[in-house]
């Protein structure tokens, strides 16, 4: 595959504002299985990831619009309903998020339809922290949530019924001086609030009554005169713990509202908290970039709270945090404007590595037009039209030696941007092989643009743009994905999370392009209990993660949350369909065909046929083979299956090589799939850290000579290096266990006055970049056989770069490499080959990094004696 490795296209990763569990504290293994993450980021968008016992999966995105932001999420949680009878049937409480976003309004989300459910606002100036009032009793149902705003007021918002609606003021203050910062309930009944006037405040829920202001007294060291409550948490014994802007994290007597302690573990402002479920670990992060853990010791004074490890994850402040566990994990996540979630080991901290998620989405905010060399990108509002005009080998040449930099940027050259109107950010974007028609869809529009060029642009001149008309039922419903046939003829959009729309697109003589009136794709009814569907998350696991199309276009599958695969085949005339057998009703305008001449989507006769995948999908692709149509889905547990979905079965690949036969390291990758890209019969399949190809025309090794290869050797022996080796037993959710001596003192250089001298720090600090720039190695080094084989594997192994396995024929089965990261997508610039030929043609596309070193960040602290690498 030939790569153009890019750098140059825009997506500036949000920060991360606000982090939230819907099951903190996970009892069974039904609330572990609903338990999701709220991650709130300024530009208004919230990820919603699943735990998946540390596989941290990003399942969708709820997109906001302009001028927004989260900076708080509450998720309310309904008490579990026991339907009693032989069965022992229960059902799991509904989960119901909000946010706020330094406005004046309260925004409950609608999860299966992937857009707002509704908005309250109240007389009252902007919130800036939101709580859930406790229920009185763990089987009655949370009712109110408690707002703390600007002009020091608390309000009452009531979610009875399922509504979300302003019931009144609770607390007002007289002088307004005070903002209410922080808040957290310790009682039904008691509320405590961190304020910007050095004081925490306890009110009575009852009656608005204060009950004990908690003074801080005032910033000496920092010069303020008032101390900002960042953050505040309760204990399961009642205690009360306050993060400040003195770097102080304070402890506090619940029963008498008394300070115990104060430690000063901080150089400047702590701005989050975490707690563990039952109260013995704390953890704290500052915008100092540290983030400290703190556990009871016992001494002759009793015991006391003690800061117990400290290590800097961030690269800037740590804004937020949260705690989750249950019974394979314990974990914390912390957040903040290096936009990168991190994932901390609770109960193991120290024993287990940390782990970074991705800033980049899951979804790749990319699409190309293979016959025009156009790549589009997205974010926010915008989008960007590329053009890259040479091919690889007219660029490097058949040597592939390197190029000027000049040369390399004359080769890519900006088309078009376009701002597409509306507050609503966009959720997909899809655009016809040919780069005529680009179809961009928000969370409540879909728009369509004609792009005018003579197939090959040079130049922004050379494109004309122009608007096309959508129609009404596609146009105002908006859509969290689009897609276009590889012929350019259909278009698919999913409405409300799961409903799927088809519209045929016509041209006429004069080359305008004319979008039909779309027909609803009627899925399968699943036969899901009624019991799991009213509770929990609802309908959201029904909703469509990906679509994909056939290479000839007469086939659509598409794939949900929760492991079904449904199909539909372009029929030149369309039986009639048993509406029992459809899961959405429709109305006579729905059901009307959009078809070009008498072709009609229609159910896949064998589409019951399929069998549920074992795990939520990543990925969902059609091979380009000639023959019959190969389905190919990538879950996130590494099951990579082929079906042919005309006869509703596996194929013998799929049968002959399981899980079980994947390369060792591909198993234990951490990372999920991104995404595919065909050559024949080779699936090169990304994802933000890694790049692995599989012919699919070749069996695996068995596993039992496995242990013949000498990259799988290497792997399983491979314990004392920091690379990716086989996985040593559970982990509660983070990284893998560290290996022995990996938390020694390290010696670090230390200027004191006008003297540099050496000194031992007893705390973890980040790799040094030369110890991160070892981790790649250049591809040509890599192919270098003037070592031994061991060697060259072992090095290989170190740096984590190219390894591969060929077949007894010679051909290559699998490769895989980790020189390219963080990759943000990968887009085909030529035409996948069917691969029934002797010869396969070589691919071309484009490979888009966007590393966090490039990211413009905001200015952050910088410590005395601390040094910028």
């Amino acid at each position: 595959m030939d790569l153009h490795r890019c750098r140059f296209v825009p997506y500036p990763p949000s920060a991360i504002n606000a982090l939230a569990f819907s099951h903190p504290s996970a009892r069974t293994k039904q609330h572990a299985a609903l338990s999701r993450l709220a991650v709130g980021r300024a530009n208004g968008d919230i990820e919603i990831w699943n735990p998946l016992a540390g596989a941290w999966h990003q399942e969708t995105v709820l997109r906001s619009g302009a001028d927004r932001s989260v900076d708080g999420l509450v998720w309310v949680t309904e008490p579990d309903e026991d339907l009693g009878g032989s069965a022992n049937q229960t059902i799991p409480g509904r989960s119901r998020l909000f946010s706020i976003g330094y406005t004046s309004a309260v925004t409950e989300w609608d999860l299966a339809a992937g857009r707002p459910a509704r908005h309250a606002s109240g007389q009252h100036g902007d919130i800036w922290c939101l709580a859930a009032q406790p229920p009185a009793s763990p089987s009655d149902p949370v009712t109110r949530l408690v707002a703390g705003t600007i002009d020091g007021v608390l309000a009452l918002y009531s979610i009875e019924d399922g509504d979300l609606r302003f019931q009144r003021l609770l607390v007002k203050s007289p002088t307004k001086k005070a903002q209410m910062v922080s808040i957290a309930f310790q009682s039904r009944h008691v509320v405590v609030v961190g304020c910007s006037d050095s004081t925490l405040r306890a009110y009575d829920m009852r009656n608005g009554s204060m009950l004990r202001k908690m003074a801080l007294g005032a910033d000496l060291v920092g010069g303020a005169k008032d101390i900002i409550v960042w953050s505040v948490r309760v204990l399961p014994s009642g205690d009360i713990v306050s993060a400040d802007s003195t770097g102080q994290v304070c402890f506090w007597d619940g029963k008498t509202y008394t300070q115990m302690q104060r430690i000063q573990s901080h150089r400047q402002d702590v701005l989050s908290l975490a707690a563990s479920a039952d109260g013995t670990a704390i953890m704290s992060g500052g915008m100092d970039r540290r983030t400290v853990l703190y556990k009871k010791t016992s001494g002759a004074n009793g015991a006391r709270w003690g800061k117990v490890w400290s290590r800097k994850y961030h690269e800037h402040d740590v804004k937020a945090m949260a705690s989750f566990e249950s019974a394979k994990m314990s974990v914390v996540l912390s957040g903040g404007p290096d936009a990168s979630p991190v994932v901390l080991p609770l109960k193991e901290l120290g024993r287990e590595n940390h782990r970074t998620l991705p800033s980049l989405p899951q979804t790749p905010p990319l699409a190309s037009a293979p016959s025009a060399r156009l790549l589009v990108s997205w974010w926010d509002r915008e989008v960007h039209v590329w053009k890259l005009q040479n091919s690889f080998d007219g660029l490097y040449g058949a040597s592939g030696d390197d190029v000027a930099d000049k040369d390399l940027d004359k080769n890519r050259k900006l088309l078009k941007t376009i701002l597409v109107k509306g507050e609503s950010n966009i959720t997909s974007a899809a655009v016809t092989a040919d780069g005529s028609l680009l179809i961009v869809s928000t969370a409540t529009a879909v728009k369509a643009f004609h792009l005018r060029h003579d197939g090959n642009p040079a130049k922004p001149s050379d494109v004309r743009l122009a608007s096309v008309s959508v129609p009404e039922p596609l146009a105002s419903g908006g859509a969290s994905k689009v897609l276009v046939s590889p012929d350019g003829a259909w278009i698919v959009a999913v409405q409300d999370g799961s409903k799927t729309l088809v519209a045929a697109v016509s041209r006429d003589d004069d080359n305008s392009i004319a979008i039909q009136n779309p027909r609803v794709a009627n899925r399968l009814r699943r036969n899901i209990p009624k019991h799991q569907a009213l509770g929990g998350l609802g309908n959201y696991e029904r909703s469509i993660a990906h679509l994909a199309f056939a290479p000839d276009s007469r086939m659509l599958a598409a794939a949900d949350l929760a492991g079904f695969v449904d199909t539909w085949i372009l029929s030149d005339a369309a039986p009639e369909e048993n509406a029992s057998d459809s899961e959405d009703s429709s109305n006579e305008d729905e059901e009307t065909a959009a078809s070009a001449g008498e072709a009609r989507w229609i159910r896949n006769p064998n589409a019951a046929l399929l069998p549920k995948l074992p795990a939520p999908p990543v990925v969902l692709s059609f091979s380009p083979s000639s023959e019959e149509p190969t389905l190919v889905a990538v879950t996130i547990s590494w099951h990579i299956l082929a079906f042919h979905p005309s006869t509703g079965s596996l194929t013998p690949w799929s049968r002959r090589n399981p899980l079980s036969r994947l390369p060792a390291t591909i198993r234990d990758t951490r990372d999920l799939a991104k995404g595919l890209l065909w050559q024949g019969p080779r699936a090169w399949i990304y994802g933000v850290s890694f790049l692995f190809m599989l012919d699919l025309s070749l069996d695996l090794s068995p596993p039992a000579s496995s242990t013949t290869d000498p990259e799988t050797a290497l792997v399983h022996a491979s314990s004392s290096h920091g690379t990716k080796r086989k996985r040593k037993g559970p982990d509660s959710g983070a990284g893998a266990r560290m290996a022995v001596g990996s938390i020694v003192p390290a010696q670090v250089d230390r200027l004191v006055g006008s003297k540099a001298g050496k000194q031992w720090h007893d705390d973890i600090e980040k790799a040094t970049s030369a110890e991160a720039d070892a981790m790649e190695i250049d591809g040509a080094d890599a192919d270098s056989a003037s070592d031994s084989d061991s060697e060259e594997a072992l090095e290989n192994l170190r740096n984590q770069d190219t390894q591969t396995e060929e077949g007894a024929d010679g051909k290559t089965r699998w490769w895989y490499t980790y020189k390219y990261r963080p990759i943000l997508g990968l887009a085909a610039l030529s035409a996948s080959s069917s691969g029934d030929g002797a010869e396969q043609q070589p691919l071309e596309a484009v490979l888009v990094e966007r590393p966090i070193w490039e990211v413009d960040l905001p200015e952050r602290y910088f410590g005395a004696n601390e040094w910028e690498r």
